[in-house]
């Protein structure tokens, strides 16, 4: 790898870090104000002292979406998720193929959740929802941008994995 990718690789890297700490401080946001619908949602159902509010369970619903698109999105950032040890203690060249064909296969369902997450969207983007009537592009779109994140990720991943299998330099 030549001296003049390396500045760029390590603002990538850095690009990927700000993302991924802004994406912690919305997955503990995301799970903070779900407490809220979700304890109304109790209170009502057994106790007289809070009306049945109806956009509780739609709120819940789209909170909690966006929580497990977040948290994928760390996921595929941290290598915690998708990826199944088959050889745990394969290192070197041979590590690092396996690696790279799993980030590979990651990244097939990346480009299939962006690609249809697209087309998702756009299916609910003037549709709202019954009872809270809340846009559902609100919802929908946390498919292609998962997607479009586990792509980014990946790209960090695949280069480094790239760079172990040919053993050049890091």
């Amino acid at each position: 790898m030549n001296s003049a990718s390396q500045p760029a690789l390590g603002a990538w890297r850095r690009f990927t870090a700000a993302y991924a700490t802004l994406l912690d401080w919305l997955l503990g946001l995301s799970v903070a104000i779900l407490v809220l619908p979700v304890t109304l949602q109790i209170f009502a159902r057994f106790t007289d002292l809070l009306p049945h509010y109806i956009w509780t369970e739609e709120m819940a619903r789209l909170l909690f979406v966006w929580m497990i698109m977040i948290g994928s999105m760390l996921g595929v950032r941290e290598s915690t998720h998708f990826i199944v040890d088959v050889f745990p203690s394969a290192t070197g060249r041979f590590g690092a193929a396996l690696n790279l064909f799993a980030s590979v296969a990651v990244l097939v369902f990346a480009i299939v959740f962006a690609w249809y997450g697209v087309e998702f969207t756009r299916f609910g983007w003037n549709r709202t929802s019954e009872l809270a009537e809340l846009p559902l592009w609100m919802i929908h779109i946390a498919w292609p941008i998962t997607g479009f994140t586990w792509i980014v990720f990946l790209g960090e991943h695949l280069s480094t994995q790239w760079r172990a299998l040919t053993g050049s330099a890091a």
